[in-house]
């Protein structure tokens, strides 16, 4: 009875109004768990931020484009620091850069946004900063990063100077008619060269030397010029507050408590907590449940108005509802659809299979989530006798595979198998039956199973990319070489200074998918940079190459090849399967095969008892008879006998041919 008695008396205390205000507070005797957790919910019904303040014209949205590794990561540090939007600290290193694979590999994969707010001539500023990847592979991140903008800082490393990616975002930004700042970074390095970087830009990019900005983004010097030349020369976005709401979704994540978090501009209009919206994609409609913005992690506000980049969380529960290009308005309030994003072209095909088949219904849903966050990636259903049911993903390239299988396996946990990569193919179809069941003249190949013969096809296309390669002088001779080994035609060569030339080549997209970048940085020494754009298809002499075991075709195994590579390719696959497959009681033959014409052969030895071992001394037709009849079994095994090759064989074969 005592008991209880103290105990109530112990919740009348802690529910006791407070003297000075009459509510309800939490004692001072309450043990510091209590206090932290009273701390943490008075923080989180802290004021939000009032964005009403900031009108259009003191508006600056701007993306950072770059090269690999000329520090576009580490400036968006500095103005992070410089506006105040984070401490200054020691461990600032890639603020922006949330994901483990970006940390570990020290490059962006996704473009990230941050507000930041700075004071010039005694107005207030909101900058909306995007930071975008520098690898070609993710160049459709920094052209959906550019929609949101009116103007780009351009680094440039002034030890390496321009290199083949800084020409493409130049272009990008070029074409979508946005205001460009030069900056030259990294001049705090021995062997910087501001100067000759600065003639480079004059040269290529037709930008007077006096425009462009020397700052060391490491040490922190001149980066308050960048902001005042943001502020002066980006002009603030055109749209206005009175209009009715349109909202642009560039980017979207997925979060396992509040579903889909969707990054807008909005071009019009204003959008607050309670407003009913409609999305132009789906026609669905859904209850704002909050807006922000993203400083850089998300801190809601009351409202968000036009010119503004933020956050928003609308209930969308389904990862396909919030599409990256959408446009968002107010419900019975049509407005015309943004023309949003026309849609990643992919480079690069790979088969995709759970390691258990087990795990099929768990990695579909991870796909899902993954693919909303990197809306660049293409998803087909596909089945392998092998590998059972998986799907055939599209990428932009090789590190964009290789990135998204350690994502897979990071963020989802998730093992896979990921099968050699493959580019798109296509066939101008000469059959009336073919041209009937496919509804077109013309047909895309993916997977090499479905390659039509030859007699139902007038000319085989592959497509082909124009590619851009900057590398010091002295390495031309070898550079030329290692492009006419790969089918290339030059098209321009172009000297950007006395010590560095461009050239540009067209290549077949397979000759380069796989290993041609890590063959330039080795024979350049790591001195040439390499990018591409997509040049269409040209016709080609294309083969279907078959990999037969004992004379039966193995599905998983067929390629698509050129006719000039069909020998070396047959030989090596061959060789490899040989090591790959155990041996039989029986003899195997690996055989490459080009319709009925035999192009490579491996044998892969039987296993043989010895016996004649029993035999010691005695007539030598006992020896002949004992050998004779162990040929039969061995023949006749070799008949009825099936050759099954192993997952672990297939995984072997098919993975990138790293060791080639």
């Amino acid at each position: 009875m005592a008991l209880a008695s103290r105990t109530a008396m112990r919740w009348v205390r802690l529910r006791s109004p407070c003297p000075a205000t009459s509510s309800l507070c939490m004692p001072s005797w309450l043990p510091a768990g209590a206090m932290a957790c009273e701390r943490l919910y008075s923080s989180r019904g802290k004021d939000k931020l009032d964005m009403s303040v900031y009108p259009v014209e003191s508006i600056r949205n701007f993306s950072i484009i770059a090269h690999v590794d000329h520090g576009k990561s580490t400036l968006a540090d500095r103005l992070l620091e410089i506006t105040g939007t984070i401490a200054k600290t020691n461990h600032n290193k890639q603020v922006l850069d949330k994901l483990q694979v970006e940390r570990e590999r020290g490059i962006t994969v996704k473009a990230q946004s941050a507000s930041l707010f700075y004071k010039h001539e005694g107005v207030n500023y909101l900058l909306n900063l995007i930071d975008t990847p520098g690898h070609v592979d993710f160049s459709y991140e920094v052209s959906r990063s550019l929609s949101a903008c009116q103007g780009v800082i351009l680094v440039v490393d002034a030890n390496e100077g321009i290199q083949a990616q800084t020409v493409a975002n130049f272009y990008l930004a070029f074409e979508a008619q946005l205001a460009i700042i030069p900056v030259i970074n990294k001049i705090d390095l021995k062997n910087a060269d501001p100067e000759r970087v600065e003639k480079q830009i004059e040269k290529l990019f037709d930008i007077p030397t006096d425009e462009c900005i020397r700052i060391s983004a490491k040490q922190g010097t001149n980066v308050e010029k960048v902001l005042q030349k943001v502020i002066e020369k980006i002009p603030p976005p055109q749209c206005k507050t009175a209009d009715p709401l349109k909202a642009l979704v560039f980017d979207s994540t997925f979060d396992h408590y509040r579903g889909v978090i969707a990054n807008v501009a909005l071009f019009g209009g204003e959008i607050q907590k309670g407003q009913k919206i409609v999305s132009a994609h789906t026609k669905k409609r859904y209850d704002v449940n909050e807006v922000g913005i993203l400083t850089p992690d998300q801190q809601p506000t009351h409202k968000l108005y036009a010119g503004q980049v933020g956050y928003l969380i609308a209930g969308m529960k389904e990862v396909t509802e919030a599409q990256v290009g959408d446009t968002l308005f107010l419900y019975k309030q049509p407005v015309e659809p943004l023309p949003g994003f026309k849609s990643a072209k992919p480079m690069v095909f790979a088969g995709m299979y759970p390691v258990d088949q087990t795990e099929y219904n768990n990695l579909k849903s991870a796909l899902e989530r993954l693919t909303l966050n990197d809306s660049s990636v293409t998803v087909h259903r596909d089945s392998s006798l092998a590998l059972g049911a998986g799907w055939r993903l599209g990428f932009l390239g090789l590190l964009h595979m290789e990135v998204f299988n350690q994502r897979l396996e990071q963020e989802y946990n998730m093992s896979v198998i990921l099968t050699a990569p493959t580019v798109p193919y296509k066939a101008t179809l000469s059959s009336a039956k073919l041209i009937k069941e496919y509804g077109q003249t013309e047909m895309t190949i993916i997977n090499p199973a479905h390659f039509p013969d030859k007699l139902s096809v007038s000319e085989y296309l592959e497509p082909t990319v124009l590619g851009t390669i900057v590398t010091p002088h002295e390495y031309i001779g070898k550079i030329i070489t290692l492009c006419q080994d790969r089918r290339a035609v030059q098209k321009d060569m172009m000297y950007i200074d006395e010590h560095r030339v461009m050239l540009k080549y067209l290549f077949p997209l397979n000759e380069i998918v796989v290993d041609f970048y890590d063959a330039l940085k080795s024979l350049s020494s790591g001195y040439a940079s390499f990018d591409y754009e997509d040049a269409g298809y040209q016709p080609a002499d294309l083969i279907k190459m078959d990999i037969l075991l004992n004379g039966n075709p193995v599905e998983e195994l067929a390629t698509i090849i050129h006719n000039d590579k069909a020998y070396a390719t047959g030989k090596f696959l061959c060789e490899r399967l040989k090591d790959a497959i155990p041996r039989q009681l029986f003899e195997i033959a690996i055989q490459a095969a080009i319709g009925k014409k035999i192009i490579a052969r491996e044998t892969l030895k039987a296993y043989r008892k010895n016996v004649v071992a029993k035999c010691y001394g005695g007539d030598i037709t006992r020896r002949m008879k004992l050998l004779r009849r162990q040929a039969e079994g061995k023949k006749l095994m070799r008949k009825i006998g099936n050759v099954e090759v192993p997952k672990d064989a297939f995984i072997r074969v098919l993975k990138r041919q790293t060791d080639k």
